[in-house]
């Protein structure tokens, strides 16, 4: 809980440094977007997938469960929010925008609870692990939903609750997985495919879109820094 509390926490100053426009903060913001698109990538390709497949006998529900995993994210973003993207909103957007945004993140944030809290249950160096990929893209996730509310014409203190609902459901996703026993089971697979759409399909383009070295080089740190943090896992039993 605690890990989960300190990861949901990063909605909050996201939505804070837009209301604030805190340039400098956004800026920064941005470089964090690239950096945890490489570092969530890596996660599910190095760190969770072999952990999912290391038994036979689960190898193909597993498969099924990150594939379902990775299209209800897609298709609750694509019908709820069409036009949502991570990163700052800088265009006027209709009014039922803003609140499209928030309730298509419900659920990806519901399942950075889950991943949490399953990562936990398989080893701490994983929960670790996928702590880290959460807090990281947490701060753009904030940014955009508290701008997306902002171009909409709905205020700061909405704007703010909005980092705050998706917090709380951050913090609901990791309560629940450990009080449902099947969510406990089946939660990595689903939160690997979910992960792993908020990396390949919404991060990755916002990085592709924003050329130059820093972003590339944050993009590579990214995937990099998991590869070394995977690496020392049998240290850290």
């Amino acid at each position: 809980m605690l890990y989960a509390t300190l990861a949901a926490a990063g909605n909050l100053v996201g939505a804070w440094a837009v209301v604030r426009a805190e340039r400098r903060s956004l800026a920064a913001i941005q470089l964090l977007l690239a950096f945890s698109a490489g570092f969530m990538l890596a996660l599910v390709l190095v760190g969770v997938l072999p952990a999912l497949f290391r038994s036979a006998e689960e190898a193909s529900i597993a498969g099924v469960l990150v594939l379902m995993g990775y299209l209800l994210v897609h298709v609750t973003q694509h019908v709820l929010t069409p036009h949502f993207h991570f990163g700052e909103e800088t265009h006027e957007v209709p009014r039922s925008a803003g609140y499209a945004a928030l309730a298509g993140l419900v659920l990806h944030a519901f399942f950075d609870g889950v991943a949490v809290a399953s990562g936990f249950l398989v080893s701490w160096s994983l929960g670790v692990m996928f702590f880290l990929a959460i807090l990281v893209h947490k701060l753009p996730e904030g940014v955009s939903v508290a701008s997306v509310m902002l171009a909409s014409g709905l205020g700061r203190a909405r704007a703010m609750q909005a980092g705050l609902v998706l917090a709380g459901t951050t913090i609901a996703g990791t309560l629940l997985t450990g009080a449902i026993g099947s969510l406990a089971r089946y939660g990595l697979a689903l939160a690997a495919g979910v992960t792993l759409y908020v990396a390949a399909s919404n991060l990755v383009p916002e990085v592709q879109a924003r050329r130059g070295v820093p972003v590339t080089a944050a993009f590579l740190g990214g995937a990099v820094a998991l590869v070394l943090l995977a690496g020392l896992r049998p240290a850290a039993g």
